[in-house]
Protein backbone atom coordinates (compact mmCIF):
# COMPACT_ATOMS: atom_id res chain seq x y z
CA UNK A 1 0.00 0.00 0.00
CA UNK A 2 1.35 3.50 -0.51
CA UNK A 3 1.99 5.51 2.30
CA UNK A 4 1.33 9.20 2.14
CA UNK A 5 2.13 11.67 5.32
CA UNK A 6 0.15 14.93 5.75
CA UNK A 7 -0.31 15.57 2.27
CA UNK A 8 -0.97 19.07 1.07
CA UNK A 9 -4.41 20.24 -0.22
CA UNK A 10 -3.09 20.58 -4.50
CA UNK A 11 -2.45 16.46 -4.07
CA UNK A 12 -5.90 15.60 -2.55
CA UNK A 13 -7.80 15.04 -6.03
CA UNK A 14 -5.53 12.29 -6.92
CA UNK A 15 -5.15 10.81 -3.82
CA UNK A 16 -8.85 10.88 -4.28
CA UNK A 17 -8.66 8.73 -7.56
CA UNK A 18 -10.15 5.50 -7.67
CA UNK A 19 -8.70 2.72 -9.66
CA UNK A 20 -8.76 3.38 -13.88
CA UNK A 21 -12.44 2.83 -14.23
CA UNK A 22 -13.60 3.36 -18.00
CA UNK A 23 -16.88 2.51 -19.57
CA UNK A 24 -16.04 3.80 -22.88
CA UNK A 25 -14.47 0.22 -23.83
CA UNK A 26 -17.59 -1.67 -23.37
CA UNK A 27 -19.92 0.96 -24.55
CA UNK A 28 -19.81 -0.47 -28.47
CA UNK A 29 -20.66 -4.25 -27.48
CA UNK A 30 -23.55 -3.11 -24.91
CA UNK A 31 -24.90 -1.16 -27.40
CA UNK A 32 -25.00 -4.07 -29.72
CA UNK A 33 -26.91 -6.13 -27.17
CA UNK A 34 -29.53 -3.36 -26.93
CA UNK A 35 -30.40 -3.45 -30.44
CA UNK A 36 -30.12 -7.15 -30.76
CA UNK A 37 -32.04 -7.70 -27.53
CA UNK A 38 -34.80 -5.19 -28.60
CA UNK A 39 -34.79 -7.55 -32.34
CA UNK A 40 -34.71 -10.68 -30.94
CA UNK A 41 -36.04 -10.47 -27.59
CA UNK A 42 -36.05 -13.79 -25.74
CA UNK A 43 -34.03 -15.45 -28.56
CA UNK A 44 -31.07 -12.71 -27.73
CA UNK A 45 -30.85 -13.64 -24.41
CA UNK A 46 -30.04 -17.33 -24.70
CA UNK A 47 -27.71 -16.57 -27.45
CA UNK A 48 -26.04 -13.77 -24.96
CA UNK A 49 -25.85 -16.03 -21.91
CA UNK A 50 -24.64 -19.13 -23.85
CA UNK A 51 -21.77 -16.62 -25.66
CA UNK A 52 -20.95 -15.26 -22.31
CA UNK A 53 -21.70 -17.57 -19.21
CA UNK A 54 -21.05 -21.08 -21.89
CA UNK A 55 -24.48 -21.75 -20.83
CA UNK A 56 -27.44 -23.20 -22.95
CA UNK A 57 -31.14 -22.18 -21.05
CA UNK A 58 -34.23 -24.03 -21.57
CA UNK A 59 -36.18 -21.82 -20.04
CA UNK A 60 -35.28 -18.07 -18.89
CA UNK A 61 -37.67 -18.27 -16.24
CA UNK A 62 -37.56 -19.98 -12.99
CA UNK A 63 -40.31 -21.94 -12.07
CA UNK A 64 -42.52 -21.21 -8.87
CA UNK A 65 -41.73 -24.91 -7.88
CA UNK A 66 -37.62 -24.74 -8.10
CA UNK A 67 -37.95 -21.29 -5.57
CA UNK A 68 -40.74 -22.65 -3.51
CA UNK A 69 -38.51 -25.79 -2.84
CA UNK A 70 -35.18 -23.88 -2.72
CA UNK A 71 -35.39 -23.60 1.41
CA UNK A 72 -34.19 -27.82 1.07
CA UNK A 73 -31.22 -26.98 -0.69
CA UNK A 74 -29.88 -24.99 1.62
CA UNK A 75 -28.42 -25.61 5.60
CA UNK A 76 -30.02 -25.23 8.44
CA UNK A 77 -27.34 -22.38 9.42
CA UNK A 78 -27.76 -20.26 5.82
CA UNK A 79 -31.25 -20.65 6.60
CA UNK A 80 -31.56 -19.37 10.15
CA UNK A 81 -29.14 -16.16 9.21
CA UNK A 82 -30.84 -15.33 6.06
CA UNK A 83 -33.91 -15.16 8.32
CA UNK A 84 -32.23 -13.33 10.84
CA UNK A 85 -31.11 -10.98 8.69
CA UNK A 86 -34.35 -10.42 6.35
CA UNK A 87 -35.94 -9.39 9.91
CA UNK A 88 -33.28 -6.75 10.43
CA UNK A 89 -33.55 -5.21 7.28
CA UNK A 90 -37.00 -5.35 7.03
CA UNK A 91 -37.43 -3.85 10.27
CA UNK A 92 -35.15 -0.45 9.51
CA UNK A 93 -37.10 -0.02 6.35
CA UNK A 94 -39.96 -0.45 7.88
CA UNK A 95 -39.21 2.24 9.76
CA UNK A 96 -38.43 4.32 7.11
CA UNK A 97 -41.80 4.75 6.14
CA UNK A 98 -43.14 8.67 5.74
CA UNK A 99 -46.08 10.25 7.51
CA UNK A 100 -48.38 12.28 5.27
CA UNK A 101 -49.68 15.98 7.02
CA UNK A 102 -51.26 18.72 5.64
CA UNK A 103 -50.14 22.11 5.78
CA UNK A 104 -52.62 24.77 5.67
CA UNK A 105 -50.42 27.21 3.40
CA UNK A 106 -52.91 30.44 3.70
CA UNK A 107 -56.49 29.79 5.42
CA UNK A 108 -58.75 27.74 3.12
CA UNK A 109 -55.41 26.37 0.84
CA UNK A 110 -54.32 23.01 1.98
CA UNK A 111 -51.09 21.28 0.89
CA UNK A 112 -49.86 17.94 1.10
CA UNK A 113 -48.09 14.90 -0.36
CA UNK A 114 -48.48 11.04 -0.05
CA UNK A 115 -45.93 8.28 -1.53
CA UNK A 116 -46.97 6.07 -4.13
CA UNK A 117 -45.03 2.91 -5.21
CA UNK A 118 -42.93 2.57 -8.54
CA UNK A 119 -45.49 -0.44 -10.19
CA UNK A 120 -42.73 -1.79 -11.83
CA UNK A 121 -39.10 -2.91 -10.85
CA UNK A 122 -36.13 -4.78 -11.24
CA UNK A 123 -33.24 -6.13 -9.41
CA UNK A 124 -30.29 -6.66 -10.63
CA UNK A 125 -28.58 -9.45 -8.76
CA UNK A 126 -24.70 -10.25 -9.78
CA UNK A 127 -23.61 -13.78 -9.96
CA UNK A 128 -19.75 -13.43 -10.74
CA UNK A 129 -17.26 -15.01 -7.85
CA UNK A 130 -19.81 -15.32 -5.81
CA UNK A 131 -23.58 -15.22 -6.07
CA UNK A 132 -24.44 -12.51 -3.66
CA UNK A 133 -28.18 -13.87 -2.41
CA UNK A 134 -27.30 -10.39 0.43
CA UNK A 135 -28.57 -8.38 -2.48
CA UNK A 136 -31.88 -9.87 -2.95
CA UNK A 137 -32.81 -8.73 0.76
CA UNK A 138 -31.19 -5.10 -0.13
CA UNK A 139 -32.85 -4.85 -2.90
CA UNK A 140 -36.32 -6.86 -2.51
CA UNK A 141 -37.56 -6.18 1.20
CA UNK A 142 -37.66 -1.97 0.01
CA UNK A 143 -39.81 -3.01 -2.62
CA UNK A 144 -41.67 -5.49 -0.75
CA UNK A 145 -42.42 -2.63 2.02
CA UNK A 146 -43.41 -0.10 -0.73
CA UNK A 147 -45.52 -2.39 -2.05
CA UNK A 148 -44.33 -2.60 -5.94
CA UNK A 149 -46.82 -4.44 -7.92
CA UNK A 150 -44.32 -6.12 -10.01
CA UNK A 151 -40.86 -6.74 -8.30
CA UNK A 152 -38.81 -8.75 -11.44
CA UNK A 153 -34.80 -10.28 -10.06
CA UNK A 154 -32.20 -11.21 -13.17
CA UNK A 155 -29.34 -12.84 -12.20
CA UNK A 156 -26.95 -14.68 -13.69
CA UNK A 157 -26.48 -18.62 -14.30
CA UNK A 158 -23.97 -20.95 -12.71
CA UNK A 159 -22.33 -23.91 -15.03
CA UNK A 160 -25.15 -26.06 -14.49
CA UNK A 161 -27.86 -23.11 -15.61
CA UNK A 162 -29.16 -22.60 -12.49
CA UNK A 163 -29.31 -20.07 -10.14
CA UNK A 164 -27.94 -20.29 -6.08
CA UNK A 165 -30.91 -21.86 -3.96
CA UNK A 166 -29.87 -18.55 -1.72
CA UNK A 167 -30.92 -16.28 -4.06
CA UNK A 168 -33.89 -18.25 -4.54
CA UNK A 169 -34.83 -18.64 -0.51
CA UNK A 170 -34.51 -15.08 -0.40
CA UNK A 171 -36.39 -14.38 -3.58
CA UNK A 172 -39.00 -16.48 -2.28
CA UNK A 173 -39.08 -14.10 1.42
CA UNK A 174 -39.24 -11.44 -0.30
CA UNK A 175 -42.07 -11.81 -2.41
CA UNK A 176 -40.53 -11.71 -5.19
CA UNK A 177 -42.67 -12.10 -8.58
CA UNK A 178 -40.72 -13.34 -11.53
CA UNK A 179 -36.91 -14.82 -11.28
CA UNK A 180 -35.10 -14.99 -14.65
CA UNK A 181 -32.17 -16.74 -15.30
CA UNK A 182 -30.18 -13.91 -17.07
CA UNK A 183 -27.21 -11.21 -16.06
CA UNK A 184 -25.10 -9.24 -17.36
CA UNK A 185 -26.10 -6.48 -19.79
CA UNK A 186 -28.74 -8.47 -21.99
CA UNK A 187 -30.42 -9.10 -18.36
CA UNK A 188 -30.24 -4.77 -18.05
CA UNK A 189 -31.50 -4.55 -21.88
CA UNK A 190 -34.46 -7.11 -21.66
CA UNK A 191 -36.10 -5.22 -18.37
CA UNK A 192 -35.35 -1.93 -20.40
CA UNK A 193 -36.97 -2.96 -23.83
CA UNK A 194 -39.10 -5.64 -22.52
CA UNK A 195 -38.88 -9.27 -23.87
CA UNK A 196 -41.29 -12.34 -23.96
CA UNK A 197 -40.36 -13.58 -20.67
CA UNK A 198 -39.00 -10.43 -18.98
CA UNK A 199 -41.14 -7.37 -18.28
CA UNK A 200 -39.82 -4.12 -19.11
CA UNK A 201 -39.78 -2.30 -15.82
CA UNK A 202 -40.05 1.82 -14.27
CA UNK A 203 -36.95 1.17 -12.26
CA UNK A 204 -33.29 -1.14 -12.12
CA UNK A 205 -31.56 -1.67 -8.92
CA UNK A 206 -28.59 -3.23 -8.32
CA UNK A 207 -24.46 -3.44 -8.69
CA UNK A 208 -22.32 -5.09 -11.22
CA UNK A 209 -19.64 -5.03 -13.45
CA UNK A 210 -18.55 -2.06 -16.08
CA UNK A 211 -21.03 -3.98 -18.23
CA UNK A 212 -23.88 -3.99 -16.32
CA UNK A 213 -23.04 -0.24 -14.95
CA UNK A 214 -22.90 1.30 -18.24
CA UNK A 215 -25.94 -0.80 -19.55
CA UNK A 216 -27.62 0.72 -16.70
CA UNK A 217 -26.85 4.24 -17.79
CA UNK A 218 -28.37 3.55 -21.36
CA UNK A 219 -31.57 2.00 -20.24
CA UNK A 220 -32.48 5.76 -19.47
CA UNK A 221 -32.67 6.42 -23.28
CA UNK A 222 -35.80 3.52 -22.90
CA UNK A 223 -37.75 5.66 -20.12
CA UNK A 224 -36.34 3.81 -17.28
CA UNK A 225 -34.89 4.94 -14.20
CA UNK A 226 -32.10 3.28 -11.88
CA UNK A 227 -30.80 3.46 -8.40
CA UNK A 228 -27.56 5.38 -8.99
CA UNK A 229 -24.57 4.58 -11.12
CA UNK A 230 -22.25 2.13 -9.30
CA UNK A 231 -19.31 1.59 -9.88
CA UNK A 232 -16.34 -0.93 -7.73
CA UNK A 233 -16.82 -1.18 -4.07
CA UNK A 234 -14.72 0.69 -1.96
CA UNK A 235 -13.88 1.36 2.23
CA UNK A 236 -12.07 4.09 3.56
CA UNK A 237 -11.45 3.82 7.80
CA UNK A 238 -10.47 6.47 9.84
CA UNK A 239 -8.66 6.03 13.34
CA UNK A 240 -6.88 6.99 16.05
CA UNK A 241 -3.73 5.78 18.42
CA UNK A 242 -6.63 4.33 20.40
CA UNK A 243 -7.99 1.61 17.50
CA UNK A 244 -6.95 -2.06 16.73
CA UNK A 245 -4.52 -2.41 14.16
CA UNK A 246 -6.10 -5.78 13.77
CA UNK A 247 -9.34 -5.00 13.86
CA UNK A 248 -8.86 -2.23 10.99
CA UNK A 249 -6.57 -4.61 8.89
CA UNK A 250 -9.64 -6.47 8.82
CA UNK A 251 -11.98 -4.17 7.66
CA UNK A 252 -9.72 -3.26 5.17
CA UNK A 253 -9.40 -6.81 3.57
CA UNK A 254 -13.01 -7.36 3.89
CA UNK A 255 -13.61 -4.34 1.48
CA UNK A 256 -10.27 -5.81 -0.82
CA UNK A 257 -11.48 -9.26 -1.66
CA UNK A 258 -14.55 -8.16 -3.62
CA UNK A 259 -12.17 -8.00 -6.63
CA UNK A 260 -9.30 -6.43 -8.04
CA UNK A 261 -10.66 -3.08 -9.34
CA UNK A 262 -11.66 -2.29 -5.47
CA UNK A 263 -9.92 0.57 -3.66
CA UNK A 264 -9.58 0.24 0.04
CA UNK A 265 -8.26 3.84 1.85
CA UNK A 266 -6.83 4.22 5.39
CA UNK A 267 -6.57 7.27 6.96
CA UNK A 268 -4.93 7.72 10.60
CA UNK A 269 -4.31 10.09 13.13
CA UNK A 270 -1.31 8.26 14.18
CA UNK A 271 2.20 7.88 12.19
CA UNK A 272 2.56 4.31 14.39
CA UNK A 273 -0.91 3.09 13.86
CA UNK A 274 0.35 3.26 10.19
CA UNK A 275 3.08 0.89 10.34
CA UNK A 276 1.02 -1.54 12.43
CA UNK A 277 -1.98 -1.77 10.29
CA UNK A 278 0.46 -2.39 7.62
CA UNK A 279 2.11 -5.08 9.25
CA UNK A 280 -1.29 -6.77 10.05
CA UNK A 281 -2.27 -6.96 6.46
CA UNK A 282 0.48 -8.15 5.55
CA UNK A 283 -0.13 -11.15 8.00
CA UNK A 284 -3.71 -11.64 7.65
CA UNK A 285 -3.65 -12.14 3.62
CA UNK A 286 -1.89 -15.51 4.52
CA UNK A 287 -4.83 -16.73 5.82
CA UNK A 288 -7.13 -15.50 2.71
CA UNK A 289 -8.82 -17.27 -0.05
CA UNK A 290 -9.24 -14.34 -2.47
CA UNK A 291 -5.00 -13.36 -2.05
CA UNK A 292 -5.37 -12.63 -5.82
CA UNK A 293 -8.47 -10.15 -5.55
CA UNK A 294 -6.85 -8.54 -2.61
CA UNK A 295 -3.02 -7.93 -3.88
CA UNK A 296 -4.55 -6.48 -6.88
CA UNK A 297 -7.03 -4.32 -4.59
CA UNK A 298 -4.20 -3.53 -2.03
CA UNK A 299 -1.76 -2.15 -4.82
CA UNK A 300 -4.62 0.70 -5.83
CA UNK A 301 -4.64 1.39 -1.71
CA UNK A 302 -3.56 4.16 0.11
CA UNK A 303 -2.01 4.93 3.93
CA UNK A 304 -2.73 8.66 4.50
CA UNK A 305 -1.61 10.23 7.80
CA UNK A 306 -2.86 13.81 8.97
CA UNK A 307 -1.60 15.46 11.95
CA UNK A 308 -4.91 17.71 11.88
CA UNK A 309 -7.98 16.13 11.84
CA UNK A 310 -10.05 18.95 10.20
CA UNK A 311 -7.71 18.42 7.46
CA UNK A 312 -8.74 14.67 7.27
CA UNK A 313 -12.88 15.38 7.76
CA UNK A 314 -12.18 17.62 4.63
CA UNK A 315 -10.46 14.83 2.96
CA UNK A 316 -12.58 12.61 3.73
CA UNK A 317 -15.30 14.65 2.56
CA UNK A 318 -13.65 15.46 -0.75
CA UNK A 319 -13.49 11.60 -1.25
CA UNK A 320 -16.72 10.93 -0.54
CA UNK A 321 -16.69 6.94 0.37
CA UNK A 322 -18.94 4.14 -0.52
CA UNK A 323 -18.25 2.56 2.99
CA UNK A 324 -16.42 4.95 6.19
CA UNK A 325 -16.12 3.73 9.22
CA UNK A 326 -14.58 5.73 12.01
CA UNK A 327 -12.91 4.33 14.71
CA UNK A 328 -11.30 7.42 16.77
CA UNK A 329 -11.72 8.51 20.39
CA UNK A 330 -13.70 11.70 19.80
CA UNK A 331 -16.17 10.07 16.94
CA UNK A 332 -18.47 12.73 17.50
CA UNK A 333 -16.26 15.69 15.95
CA UNK A 334 -16.21 13.37 13.25
CA UNK A 335 -20.16 12.21 12.84
CA UNK A 336 -20.90 15.58 12.63
CA UNK A 337 -18.33 16.72 10.00
CA UNK A 338 -18.94 14.13 7.49
CA UNK A 339 -21.38 15.32 4.29
CA UNK A 340 -20.69 12.93 1.96
CA UNK A 341 -20.54 9.21 2.76
CA UNK A 342 -22.69 5.52 1.41
CA UNK A 343 -22.93 4.14 4.88
CA UNK A 344 -21.17 5.26 8.00
CA UNK A 345 -20.14 2.54 10.71
CA UNK A 346 -19.12 3.54 14.57
CA UNK A 347 -16.25 2.39 16.83
CA UNK A 348 -14.44 -0.82 17.41
CA UNK A 349 -17.05 -3.20 17.28
CA UNK A 350 -19.08 -2.14 14.34
CA UNK A 351 -17.17 -3.56 10.99
CA UNK A 352 -18.43 -3.02 7.40
CA UNK A 353 -19.33 -6.61 6.95
CA UNK A 354 -22.16 -6.59 9.59
CA UNK A 355 -23.46 -3.86 7.21
CA UNK A 356 -23.43 -5.72 4.00
CA UNK A 357 -25.02 -8.45 5.57
CA UNK A 358 -28.00 -7.93 8.81
CA UNK A 359 -27.22 -4.60 10.81
CA UNK A 360 -30.65 -3.50 8.47
CA UNK A 361 -28.84 -0.93 6.96
CA UNK A 362 -28.90 -1.07 3.10
CA UNK A 363 -25.88 -2.10 1.42
CA UNK A 364 -26.43 -0.76 -2.26
CA UNK A 365 -24.49 2.66 -2.11
CA UNK A 366 -23.08 4.88 -4.12
CA UNK A 367 -19.34 5.06 -5.20
CA UNK A 368 -16.73 6.40 -6.97
CA UNK A 369 -17.71 9.88 -5.11
CA UNK A 370 -21.24 9.85 -5.95
CA UNK A 371 -21.78 10.10 -2.30
CA UNK A 372 -21.35 13.64 -3.10
CA UNK A 373 -25.22 13.49 -4.67
CA UNK A 374 -26.39 10.10 -4.60
CA UNK A 375 -27.97 8.49 -1.46
CA UNK A 376 -27.40 4.56 -0.74
CA UNK A 377 -30.85 2.59 -1.86
CA UNK A 378 -33.58 2.77 1.14
CA UNK A 379 -37.97 2.76 1.04
CA UNK A 380 -37.60 6.19 -0.85
CA UNK A 381 -35.62 4.64 -3.51
CA UNK A 382 -38.96 2.77 -4.74
CA UNK A 383 -41.88 5.43 -4.23
CA UNK A 384 -42.38 8.28 -6.13
CA UNK A 385 -43.50 11.63 -4.33
CA UNK A 386 -47.23 12.85 -5.21
CA UNK A 387 -48.18 16.57 -4.64
CA UNK A 388 -51.59 17.45 -2.96
CA UNK A 389 -53.33 20.32 -2.80
CA UNK A 390 -57.46 21.50 -2.22
CA UNK A 391 -58.31 25.10 -1.78
CA UNK A 392 -62.12 25.99 -0.51
CA UNK A 393 -63.93 28.89 -1.88
CA UNK A 394 -62.28 31.31 1.24
CA UNK A 395 -58.59 29.99 0.01
CA UNK A 396 -59.39 31.23 -3.34
CA UNK A 397 -60.39 34.47 -2.60
CA UNK A 398 -57.47 34.73 -0.29
CA UNK A 399 -54.48 33.62 -2.87
CA UNK A 400 -55.97 34.85 -6.11
CA UNK A 401 -54.87 38.36 -6.31
CA UNK A 402 -51.60 37.01 -5.94
CA UNK A 403 -51.51 34.65 -8.41
CA UNK A 404 -53.42 36.79 -10.80
CA UNK A 405 -50.25 39.26 -10.33
CA UNK A 406 -47.74 37.22 -11.00
CA UNK A 407 -49.20 35.27 -13.92
CA UNK A 408 -49.75 38.91 -15.19
CA UNK A 409 -46.11 39.68 -14.71
CA UNK A 410 -45.09 36.41 -16.64
CA UNK A 411 -47.17 37.41 -19.50
CA UNK A 412 -49.31 33.94 -18.88
CA UNK A 413 -53.18 35.91 -19.75
CA UNK A 414 -54.81 32.24 -19.64
CA UNK A 415 -52.66 31.27 -16.18
CA UNK A 416 -53.99 34.37 -15.07
CA UNK A 417 -58.15 33.81 -16.57
CA UNK A 418 -58.24 30.34 -14.59
CA UNK A 419 -58.29 32.31 -11.17
CA UNK A 420 -60.42 35.54 -12.52
CA UNK A 421 -63.22 33.43 -13.47
CA UNK A 422 -64.03 31.70 -10.30
CA UNK A 423 -63.51 34.58 -8.34
CA UNK A 424 -66.05 36.11 -10.72
CA UNK A 425 -68.72 33.49 -10.17
CA UNK A 426 -67.72 34.03 -6.22
CA UNK A 427 -68.00 37.44 -6.29
CA UNK A 428 -71.46 37.19 -7.83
Amino acid sequence: MNKVFNPEKNTWSSLAKRPLYSLDSVKGIVDEIFTNVKLKGDEALVDYTNKFDKVNLNDLLVSDKKINNSENDIDKDLKESINIAFNNIYKFHKNQAFNSKKTETTPGVFCWQEKRAIENVGLYIPGGTAPLFSSVLMLAIPAMIANCKNIVLCSPPNNNGELHPAILYCAKLCKVNKVICVGGAQSIAAMSIGTESVPKVNKIFGPGNQYVTYAKLKSINFNTAIDMPAGPSELLVLADQNANPEYIASDLLSQAEHGPDSQVIFVSLSKSLINDVEKCINDQIENLDRKDFINKSISNSKLIFFENKLEAVEFINQYAPEHYIINVENESFFIDKIVSAGSVFIGNYTPESAGDYASGTNHTLPTNGNAKQYSGVNLDSFLKTITFQKISKEGLLNISKTVETMADAEGLQAHKNAISIRVKDLNN
